[in-house]
């Protein structure tokens, strides 16, 4: 699209922050009015997120703690691209690490932007199936637990607040519209990584 009445236009960029995990910068633009102005944001490297279908229809979850919302979550696996990863090579390490779990089907759904307010972050919505189950590899200090719930659990448990995560309610959209028939997924036999 061609916007030019809403686009800002960089003009610098100063880094306030470069820690382990968020790099966050102040950029100066210039507004569509010709107005100068600040934008703070985190830059961040992309991830991936998993929907894993069990043979018999139940959904893979996770319980993990997250410290900026003080309380356990329920998720859908998830991770950052590391350096140079690809998109299905990091959910395919991510399910298997986080999971224990293997997929023989891969699907990419597409993607979401979960906070376009203060972040560049972009997650890829990957669906798996054709699950077997192997050894977790979890990160050093994760600590998680990992679960099967019905699709209608998933979706009562986003209706009624229980679940939270802005990846896992957009997943949980693109679940009951891959079940109801109203979306299409294009799957893939499993390749070598």
């Amino acid at each position: 699209m061609d916007d030019p009445h809403l686009t800002e236009v960089p003009l610098a960029r100063t880094e306030l922050l470069r820690g382990h995990f968020l790099h966050v910068v102040r950029d100066s633009v210039r507004l569509p009015t010709g107005a100068e102005a600040t934008r703070e944001f985190v830059l961040h490297p992309g991830a991936v997120m998993v929907i894993p279908v069990l043979d018999d229809g139940r959904v893979v979850l996770e319980r993990q703690y997250r410290h900026p919302m003080g309380a356990v979550m329920v998720e859908f696996p998830a991770g950052k691209l590391d350096a140079g990863e690809g998109s299905l090579a990091c959910a395919r390490r991510e399910l298997r690490e986080e999971t224990g779990y293997s997929a023989r089907q891969w699907a990419f759904a597409g993607r979401l932007a979960p906070t376009i307010a203060y972040s560049d972050e972009v997650i890829d919505v990957w669906f798996a199936r054709g699950l077997s189950l192997g050894e977790r590899a979890l990160d050093d200090g994760e600590a998680l637990d990992v679960f099967a719930a019905t699709p209608a659990d998933l979706q009562a448990w986003c209706r009624d607040g229980r679940v939270i995560d802005s990846k896992t309610l957009v997943g949980m959209l693109w679940l009951q519209n891959v079940l109801s028939g109203q979306w299409v997924l294009d799957w893939q036999d499993n390749c070598a990584p």
